[in-house]
């Protein structure tokens, strides 16, 4: 057991995860482009979702932990076994929830920015930041740290006042596991004030 962020004692993920598989455990941070807020739109939600089912479907991965907050989204994925293509994952998702979006608003350069001479070199549509951030998970004291930085991410960024008021995250699968108290995150441990891929 360690100590949740009021000092109530959690069960330890390390029994939740159990080890780091062959294939990798990978922290991920996922930008907008221009940082437009649009990750929380219901339409947006539904696209991002349907993408990653798609891609999973083909190329599978295990997601450990998530949030997606307006602008950015963080999460934990594992892959499977001699597996540790995550370019050609995330390279499928953005492209299925940035065509997703496109479908369904009037002028998709227009509502999230001007299109830039290279995106159109390279048909690409203007909805993902171009990069991601990548961290590759070393240890169980390292999965926690960043399964702790995800969940209050929202609070850091001024989105809600405590972890569980935040509905778009894998915080509520957490708790209901028994591996946070509902109330966690009321005074942040050190781990979650860290910083973890947020300049991009």
């Amino acid at each position: 057991m360690k100590p949740g962020a009021h000092g109530a004692p959690y069960a330890n993920m390390s029994n939740y995860r159990r080890d780091i598989t062959p294939g990798g455990t990978w922290f991920f941070t996922v930008v907008t482009h221009q940082r437009n807020h649009l990750l929380t739109h219901e339409s947006v939600r539904t696209a991002l979702r349907t993408a990653i089912t798609t891609t999973r479907a083909t190329h599978p991965f295990r997601i450990d932990a998530w949030v997606l907050l307006p602008d950015h989204l963080h999460c934990i994925w594992t892959l499977p076994e001699d597996d540790h293509d995550f370019s050609t994952r995330w390279s499928m998702i953005k492209r299925l929830t940035s065509k997703a979006f496109c479908d369904i608003t009037v002028g998709c350069a227009a509502r999230t920015g001007h299109q830039s001479a290279s995106r159109n070199r390279r048909r690409e549509l203007p909805f993902w930041q171009r990069r991601f951030w990548e961290h590759a998970i070393s240890s169980e004291e390292d999965f926690d740290r960043h399964c702790d930085y995800i969940h209050f991410n929202p609070v850091r960024h001024g989105h809600a006042a405590h972890v569980a008021e935040w509905p778009f995250s894998s915080f509520f699968r957490f708790a209901a596991d028994g591996l946070y108290p509902t109330d966690w995150g009321g005074e942040a441990a050190t781990s979650a004030k860290a910083e973890y891929g947020e300049p991009m």
